[in-house]
């Protein structure tokens, strides 16, 4: 085996680092509708369809409001926050896991004082997000907590 298969947790100062792993834009700037969002692909393998990516969003931040084809497993590590999944809005804080069921509407918002982090295993090979349409922001704002979580944004 060439490769270490320990990756050390290196968190200093209150980050969350990985040692040897690369830290990434969450998308590129202007792409699409986002806030302060970073990745980190810890885990992928030629030979497993799986890769495990830790976000991290910092305070006030969120992610795009998308959806795949896919299956989405996210574990909270850090932080607390609040989840869109479909129509519901779910406060998450650190060990909660949340199942994104294929297509079906999501977005993560860490709280206004802390960042929210999280681990995320998704197929190694995915389809690209799917964006809401207006008419889809106009049947998701017609449910009142949905609408709220919206406005808390800016959205």
């Amino acid at each position: 085996m060439s490769e270490n298969p320990v990756r050390a947790f290196v968190g200093r100062s209150g980050d969350y680092r990985w040692d040897g792993v690369e830290l990434l834009r969450y998308k590129e700037e202007g792409s699409v509708p986002f806030r302060d969002v970073t990745r980190q692909t810890l885990f992928r393998r030629p030979d497993m369809r799986g890769e495990l990516r830790y976000f991290e969003v910092a305070p006030a931040g969120y992610s795009t409001l998308e959806r795949h084809e896919h299956v989405h497993a996210v574990m909270i590590l850090r932080g607390a926050g609040q989840v869109l999944v479909g129509q519901q809005v779910f406060q998450v804080s650190t060990f909660d896991l949340v199942t994104v069921p294929p297509l079906t509407w999501h977005q993560f918002r860490a709280g206004a004082n802390s960042p929210l982090g999280f681990l995320c295993m998704v197929d190694a090979e995915r389809d690209k997000p799917q964006l809401p349409s207006g008419r889809d922001l106009e049947e998701m704002r017609a449910n009142l907590a949905v609408a709220r979580f919206f406005s808390t944004k800016g959205d």
